[in-house]
């Protein structure tokens, strides 16, 4: 009885479920899949290659330090860094030197108190500092920005679907509402396009964006002469800022790289050698095997005699 009564108890949950998935089925066929102006105005990033793309790629240090330097003078007005310390900047080729000078001259100074009367006051920052906030709160950073809140930029690469080429795209991609076509050469419809404080950006999801272009002409930023250093067009600086951004989201990435490959150089080679081990442990050894079973005759043989013996036929 208990497991007929635990039958149709699963019975009725079957039921039930095969109902519910019957039901959504035919509502999602009954809805209506048009596109909306956001999917059809979106752009996905152009490809771009980056130095650290792929299993074997590593950082390039004067790019990071050229994108470094439009995080400062274009970027660090309105965002933070401040998962990322000054003295890890050493890491990308500064020097003692330079990180204490980049620290001391940095235009926000580290909040701090004053030992003598207790007060909050601000020093200037030292290497063992964290990149200063460029707002003492959101409440001031939303005021200061027509109440839109600047992003932390520590981790925005990885917060990000695209990583790297979306920022690079994002930053270059500003376009005028009133002219631009998307691929199939519509208009942008005049409900859809930005309001005051927005800008239209087709690789930003909702197209308008409260960020208006930061990078807006080439040469905006003056890269230091010297050899294999490219021209500042606004393409490269936008490249160079989101390769410092992937760096500081994942500081890591070429030491875990290489570890990677050891640990799999390791494994090819215990795999190897236990093989080899194998074949020569083991490789002469026989499986014992059963010359005997149930269907062999003298088995078949013992089985009618107890048969036989307990008074039970066949």
């Amino acid at each position: 009885m208990v497991r007929i009564l635990g039958f149709l108890v699963g019975l009725g949950f079957v039921g039930v479920a095969a109902w519910s998935l019957l039901w959504g089925v035919i509502a999602y066929l009954g809805e209506s899949h048009e596109a909306t102006v956001e999917h059809r105005f979106h752009e996905h990033p152009h490809d771009v290659a980056f130095p650290f793309d792929g299993p074997f790629g590593r950082y390039d240090n004067q790019q990071l330090q050229r994108g470094f330097q439009v995080y400062r003078e274009v970027c660090a007005s309105c965002h933070g860094l401040g998962l990322v310390a000054f003295r890890n900047l050493h890491d990308i080729g500064y020097g003692e030197a330079e990180i204490r000078a980049i620290a001391a001259q940095w235009p926000i100074q580290v909040p701090s108190v004053n030992p003598e009367t207790g007060e909050p006051a601000t020093r200037p920052a030292i290497p063992a500092d964290r990149f200063p906030q460029p707002y003492a709160n959101e409440v001031a950073a939303r005021a200061a920005n027509n109440n839109a809140l600047p992003p932390d930029l520590s981790l925005i690469v990885k917060a990000r679907h695209g990583g790297a080429p979306y920022i690079a795209a994002l930053l270059t991609g500003y376009a005028d509402p009133a002219t631009h076509r998307n691929h199939d050469g519509e208009a942008l419809p005049a409900e859809n396009r930005p309001g005051t404080g927005l800008y239209f950006n087709p690789y930003f999801p909702n197209l308008n964006i409260a960020m208006p272009s930061p990078i807006t002409a080439d040469g905006q930023v003056t890269y230091a002469p010297g050899p294999g250093q490219p021209p500042a067009t606004r393409q490269q600086m936008a490249e160079d800022v989101a390769a410092f951004l992937t760096w500081a989201a994942e500081p890591n990435l070429g030491p875990r790289r290489d570890m990677g490959i050891v640990v799999l150089i390791f494994l090819a080679v215990a795999t190897m050698l236990a093989y080899l081990a194998y074949q020569n442990v083991w490789a002469s050894a026989k499986r014992a095997v059963r010359v005997t079973g149930p269907l062999d005759s003298e088995n078949m043989a013992k089985r009618e005699a107890a048969s036989r013996e307990a008074g039970v036929e066949g």
